[in-house]
């Protein structure tokens, strides 16, 4: 696993994290759950597209990937929870440290909708 010390990175990571957790759901059988990861995938692909010229190329420090690894095993409303709260905390995490403001509304509006999901 490697440092998330980039945008790039950091919306890479976003894009891979909302793959895994549609793929999660679409195995579980919770067709909505899935549409939803895969709107926000979308919606952070188009996010990086557009904004990869806007940022500032400032290093982000404080972040690696080991700290969300998904359990995408557990299909039980625990295993659930915990995708949940992985997402919501990554989201949570990031948003503060890009300098992109749309890039930010968008982690921040993931982090919401992980953590309603959680609740």
């Amino acid at each position: 696993m490697t440092s998330l010390n980039t945008f790039g990175a950091i919306m890479t990571f976003a894009i891979e994290m909302e793959t895994r957790i549609r793929d999660y759901y679409q195995a579980a059988g919770d067709a909505p759950r899935a549409a939803d990861a895969d709107k926000r995938r979308l919606n952070f692909e188009r996010v990086r597209r557009e904004n990869v010229t806007e940022i500032k190329l400032e290093a982000i420090e404080g972040l690696s990937e080991t700290d969300y690894v998904l359990n995408t095993s557990d299909t039980s409303a625990a295993g659930y929870k915990a995708i949940e709260e992985t997402a919501a905390r990554f989201y949570t995490d990031t948003a503060p440290k890009i300098n992109v403001r749309e890039a930010q509304r968008a982690l921040e509006r993931a982090a919401k909708q992980h953590t309603q999901n959680a609740a």
